[in-house]
């Protein structure tokens, strides 16, 4: 599947226009499907569908592992294109609870819930991580230009999300670019999950954009201790990490970040 078109633009500099091409990132709707059923319409970058199916379910608690999984597969939809549409067989269909999925509710700034009450229905899902799984600063400080060398879809349009995850050594894992946030990181924790590589707790995530609580709590959902992005986290995602054991990096730039939650897990950043 294409993750990058090319349009007609007109490109203006000082005052001159000229008529151009351009790469612009593909945007497709998705609508995701379990056992027939409905539960969700994502605006995504087409690619690593599955991926990004089965992040989504095991963020929203509906498999645990690999093996809750039968069978992930893509529909052709009734208007003729193929891929938009995808469909989830579970091992045990008992266990589905459509009333448990919650994407609209953390999405959504102003649902009305209070922070305490959406972090504890959480934790009834997902456990505060363990361990003592720690990365050093001067590791750390490296990621954005490991992230930014992988994202080849970006380097042509510019519009694009990223989520990485890093090993212990630094090393990269896995990358996944999409037009949504939320979406890269579905993919990745998918790729995870589909590759039985769960729990990551000897990983830490790197986004290329601004911190909600959606991604510290999807990070968790998959046993990350350390989230590291280059933008700025929400009081939210603080609090949450904070409460779940995770290491939350921001304004990672330079050579400088800030550690809003877990400093004891990122070496080499004591306090003076």
């Amino acid at each position: 599947m294409a993750t990058s078109s090319e349009s007609s633009i007109t490109r203006n500099r000082s005052g001159d226009s000229v008529e151009e091409r351009d790469h612009v990132a593909c945007e497709e709707p998705l609508e995701i499907r379990v056992e027939g059923n409905s539960v969700a319409i994502v605006m995504r970058t087409p690619g690593n569908d599955e991926e990004l199916t089965a992040g989504f379910l095991l963020s929203e608690g509906i498999v645990l592992d690999r093996r809750d999984i039968f069978e992930i597969s893509q529909c052709p939809s009734q208007a003729g294109e193929q891929g938009n549409v995808i469909d989830v067989l579970l091992t045990d269909s008992s266990r589905l609870d459509l009333a448990a999925l919650t994407r609209n509710v953390f999405t959504s700034s102003s649902c009305g819930i209070c922070g305490k009450a959406t972090i504890e229905s959480v934790f009834q899902r997902f456990p505060p991580v363990t361990g003592d799984f720690r990365v050093a600063a001067e590791s750390i400080l490296k990621f954005p230009q490991t992230l930014r060398a992988a994202q080849a879809t970006f380097e042509r349009t510019g519009g694009l999300h990223a989520s990485a995850l890093i090993d212990a050594s630094g090393e990269m894992s896995v990358l996944r670019e999409d037009v949504g946030r939320h979406n890269a990181l579905d993919k990745v924790i998918g790729y995870a999950l589909m590759n039985d590589l769960l729990p990551l707790s000897e990983h830490s995530l790197m986004l290329s954009g601004r911190i909600s609580f959606e991604l510290v709590q999807k990070a968790l959902s998959a046993g990350i201790p350390v989230v590291v992005g280059i933008s700025a986290p929400s009081s939210l995602a603080v609090e949450f990490a904070r409460e779940s054991g995770q290491a939350l990096v921001g304004f990672l730039r330079g050579a400088s970040m800030n550690i809003y939650a877990g400093a004891g897990r990122i070496s080499g950043a004591e306090k003076a």
